[in-house]
């Protein structure tokens, strides 16, 4: 196993309501001059959480019964325009362990996907149920398994989605191309000591 694998995801779940949510409403493209990603959490949905002088604005992640969610749920085309990876990372590193949406920015889902987070796909009937329940009970616990591809809170089971490939490298620890890579290190040395050129 060359990272964590993601079986079952358990937590309390933050709705972020609206379609085509792009990426840099995510992180505003300012924060990208930064040489690493240690402060992205810190800047997620930034200049819709807080006003011009660093006040919080109304918004679901300032919120205190939502400030441990560990599973967001959003809407269509989720993470759509600009590749920026930052995006991902300041999810990741906000705490949110997966996502749950209608649809999602095919790079953006990727990038998830390469920091080990689970972006899962439902039908606009069953988002409108886990956010009903939701709704009435915010405290509520979400399991996710992605052996059964369900969501499951309270005494209700809901469908989810993922792509193949990735439920399985999510189930069997292989997410993390890099952690690969430096698995197999002398496997790669080997193969290039074999070569007959260097570049």
């Amino acid at each position: 196993m060359t990272s964590a694998n993601r079986v079952t995801l358990k937590g309390t779940s933050v709705v972020i309501e609206g379609n085509d949510i792009d990426t840099d409403r995510i992180v505003p493209a300012r924060f990208l001059k930064e040489i690493t990603f240690e402060n992205m959490g810190n800047y997620l949905f930034y200049d819709v959480r807080f006003n011009e002088d660093h006040t919080q604005k109304s918004h679901p992640l300032n919120d205190p019964k939502n400030q441990k969610a560990t599973i967001m749920i959003v809407g269509k085309n989720f993470g759509c325009g600009s590749s920026r990876e930052h995006a991902a990372q300041a999810i990741l590193r906000f705490g949110i362990q997966t996502i749950i949406g209608e649809s999602f920015g095919e790079i953006f889902a990727g990038n998830c996907k390469s920091v080990g987070i689970p972006v899962l796909t439902a039908t606009p009937e069953t988002l409108a149920s886990l956010k009903k329940t939701l709704e009435e009970n915010p405290s509520t616990s979400v399991t996710i398994d992605l052996v059964d591809k369900t969501a499951v809170l309270e005494n209700h089971s809901f469908p989810i989605s993922i792509v193949e490939a990735w439920r399985q490298a999510f189930l069997n620890g292989s997410w993390n191309a890099l952690s690969i890579l430096k698995a197999n290190t002398d496997k790669i040395r080997a193969l290039d000591a074999s070569l007959p050129y260097k570049f």
